[in-house]
């Protein structure tokens, strides 16, 4: 007789990693886009750029604080990160492995971020060699 097969846990919270590795490459692609500042208006430019960055990343931390302060869930409930790699998370309209998820989630925001530091290494390095 076969045992029966060992069902994974299931969520649809990520981990607090995932929320931190997408802070850290927002950023990054703040910071990146600051090698674009020169003369002009390009310093303004950057500033409300940066301003709308810092609120992208502040109001999905705001919600989260408000949620936590409102639950009751338990410290024991969180699964831990490698745990939740390998268990299914899901969404609205259906389930995926956790590192899956986490891939898609992380990838468009690390493509910008190392998408603005190569436009920034080109600008500067064609700056540099351009003639006048």
């Amino acid at each position: 007789m076969n045992p029966a097969p060992k069902k994974s846990r299931s969520t649809d919270r990520l981990p607090l990693a995932v929320y931190a590795i997408v802070v850290c490459f927002v950023a990054w692609m703040a910071i990146a886009a600051w090698g674009f500042a020169g003369p002009g208006y390009a310093d303004l430019t950057l500033a409300v750029v940066s301003g709308l960055l810092i609120v992208a990343v502040a109001i999905p931390y705001v919600i989260w604080r408000v949620w936590r302060a409102n639950t009751d869930e338990r410290a024991d409930d969180r699964m831990s990160f490698r745990e939740w790699t390998s268990s299914q998370f899901e969404t609205w309209q259906d389930h995926q492995k956790g590192s899956s998820a986490a891939t898609e989630i992380i990838l468009p925001i690390a493509a910008a971020a190392v998408g603005m530091t190569a436009f920034a290494i080109v600008f500067h390095y064609a700056a540099l060699h351009a003639s006048a």
